[in-house]
């Protein structure tokens, strides 16, 4: 992949990751917006594990982040999806760090295990919560609302036995689909299914440490870095 095939991939990527973020916060009620082509941002504080802002381009000034946050609360947030801002004189410090990965459409599908789980895409609210559970069971509000069980995304349930043992969700956005909450060591059975939804799709999303390493044997291919940032105070 050229420098300029992997920045093109780089922001479908961040714009897919950015449209995901927004069904999140607007299944909790939240207005998140716009500014261009170059930031997507929530005014209001965003759910757990959910950015504040997320840039969609290079180079996107750090002011222009900060001003369309809430540095009021605790807990803002900051995907910087090309590790390039530096939001430390705000207060900001990094949280961790990772790579987007890329497998483009039609590559080779990992083998899946001969007694691997059987998937299947969850199809109401009652099947939702017993995966949000399977994936998290923290036994508070639920993070993941019936009404993300909209077209262009679909929650992956590998079940086993009847039970949801593994599991991931894939999103469509920025003219590919975006694979994130992934549990279970699913990668074959998650591209199978994504395959098979979206055969004419390149599949990215992020990882890192060990999960980026399952990845990468999976057939993805690191292209690039993010930071997401956490305000400290």
């Amino acid at each position: 992949m050229d420098e300029t095939t992997k920045t093109t991939v780089l922001r479908q990527a961040a714009v897919n990751n950015a449209a995901w973020c927004d069904a999140v916060c607007r299944a909790h009620g939240l207005t998140p917006g716009y500014d261009g082509e170059r930031l997507w941002f929530s005014t209001r504080r965003t759910p757990p594990m959910y950015p504040d802002a997320v840039t969609l381009e290079p180079a996107v000034a750090a002011g222009s982040v900060v001003r369309g946050v809430d540095i009021a609360s605790p807990g803002c947030s900051v995907k910087d999806s090309f590790a390039d801002l530096d939001l430390a004189g705000d207060g900001f410090e990094v949280l961790f760090e990772a790579q987007w990965i890329h497998r483009p459409a039609g590559a080779p599908l990992p083998e899946a295990e001969a007694a691997g789980p059987a998937w299947s895409e969850v199809a109401d609210a009652e099947e939702l919560a017993a995966w949000e559970a399977a994936f998290d069971d923290h036994g508070g509000d639920r993070l993941f609302r019936p009404a993300l069980l909209r077209d262009g995304i679909v929650f992956l349930a590998g079940r086993a036995e009847g039970r949801i043992v593994a599991g991931a969700v894939a999103s469509t956005g920025g003219g590919v689909v975006g694979v994130s909450n992934l549990f279970g060591a699913a990668w074959a059975g998650v591209l199978g299914a994504v395959s098979d939804r979206w055969p004419e799709l390149d599949v990215v999303g992020y990882e890192h440490g060990e999960d980026l390493e399952a990845a990468v044997r999976a057939g993805f291919t690191a292209i690039g870095p993010l930071r997401v940032w956490l305000l400290a105070r």
